[in-house]
Order: C-alpha cells, then structure tokens, then sequence
C-alpha cells in the first residue's frame, strides 16, 4: 500500500486534520485488517510535531501514525522537498505568475529548497520495496541541488523568455501579500505556507547515497514541460486554442 494524499492548504472542506493525520491512521489500520503487510508513506521534508506551520505538524503527526505500527507493518516513510514534474503545483505555478505579472513580488525570497523529479521519486518508492534496512525508516528525499526561491523564478522567467523584474519582500511584506493572497477562492499562498517557508526544505541524505543512481537536475526536465519547445506541447496548445479539454495520462 502506497499513501501519497497531501494538501497544501486547509480547509473545512479538506483540513490537515482529516487527510495528513486521520486518513494515515485509517490506512494503517485497513492494511493491518487485510493483512497488507507493506506500506509506504509520503511525508515532508523538515515536518516536526513542534513546527509553527500547521502544515508541518500535520505532516509529523501523520507520519507517526504509521510509524507507531512498525510491529504490525513494514513501514517506509519517505520525507520529500519540493516535487518537480509536468502537471506541478510548484514550477508550473510560478510559470503561471510569470506569464501574467510584469513585475513579480516574492514573499521569502531567500527559503530554500531541494526540488526532486517526480519521477525520481517514484524511482525511490520502487527501490525499497523489498529492502528489508528501510523498514520502520524515515528517509528524506532531495534533488542534486539547493536554489532560493528567487533562483527558482528567475530560472522560470528565464525558461519563459520572459524579462520580469523580480523583488523580494521582507518578512512584514511578505506576511502582508500572504494574508492577502489567503483570502482570496483560489489560494496561491497563505500565512501558514509561509510558516512552512521559514524553515529550509533541504536534507543532508542524498539519494544517490542511498539507491546509486544519479537524481535528474531541475535544469535536465523543466525546459521540457514548462518553456513548451517539443511537439507534444504545441500538440497541447493546439488542443487548448481549439477550446478541447482533455486528460493526459502517463
């Protein structure tokens, strides 16, 4: 059994509470009455119990839950950075604010992070499903190199084509455009992702250490999916200007 559900903003409709902690609980739970023996768990990198963001401690919590029942289950947490791949909610984001704003403010601009390949990631999930040393582990998970999120929006301007100007705020503005983004239907940021933000998404474990492969760079997989230079992208924009919607499947 693989657990990948995650959020990154609360609601009444789809809280931290139901989907980080309670339904961890829950599938540990089916596993132990179906006799599912193997379980693996997606975390996040630097979750703490003791975290000021509600995101993190959520997380924490969740990964205790399956942890607490490493004598029934073999149990694998894995604790990612950031996720990188077609699809995202990360770069493609920040495409997205790119195309649309001339000037581009950045709340936190000098957070850190360690953006791994989607595909990397499942690479790890494969790779210790029957190694015996990774249960009842947490592992973190990391790409080949750290960037602030400024690097990250000027590396998507750059993919884009696109000259923006690029301004880090400071802590109190940064809270501001937080606050304001907050409420707002559709949430781009929130107060508690910026909680999330104050500590560093980095981890000491490479992957390489661990599975001996080498981890796929940002700047290897990102112009593919975000600057739409191949085929199957303009098939895409095709697609998108003759007002057809459709469902890629990988």
């Amino acid at each position: 059994m693989i657990n990948l559900v995650g959020i990154l903003h609360d609601s009444a409709e789809a809280s931290f509470e139901r989907l980080h902690v309670e339904l961890p609980r829950r599938v540990a739970d089916i596993c132990c009455k179906q006799g599912v023996r193997r379980l693996l768990h997606l975390g996040a990198l630097k979750a703490e119990l003791n975290s000021s963001s509600a995101y993190l401690r959520s997380k924490a919590a969740g990964e205790a839950e399956v942890l607490a029942r490493r004598d029934e289950l073999d149990v694998t947490v894995f604790r990612p950075s950031v996720i990188f791949g077609r699809g995202d909610h990360f770069l493609s984001l920040f495409a997205n604010v790119v195309k649309l704003l001339p000037v581009v403010a950045v709340a936190k601009p000098d957070a850190k992070f360690q953006p791994i390949w989607v595909e990397d990631v499942a690479q790890a999930l494969v790779s210790v499903l029957e190694n015996t040393s990774t249960y009842g582990r947490s592992i973190d998970l990391g790409g080949p190199k750290v960037y602030t999120l400024r690097e990250l929006i000027t590396f998507v301007a750059f993919l884009l084509g696109k000259k923006r100007r690029i301004i880090g705020l400071n802590d109190k503005l940064s809270y501001y455009q937080a606050y304001a983004l907050e409420l707002l239907p559709l949430k781009l940021m929130t107060r508690d992702n910026l909680l999330s933000m104050e500590v560093d998404s980095v981890c000491n474990a490479p992957m390489t250490e661990l599975y001996g492969h080498s981890l796929t760079a940002l700047e290897a997989e990102a112009p593919e999916y975000l600057a739409g230079d191949t085929p199957r992208s303009a098939y895409d924009r095709f697609r998108s200007l003759a007002g057809r919607g459709f469902t890629r499947r990988s």
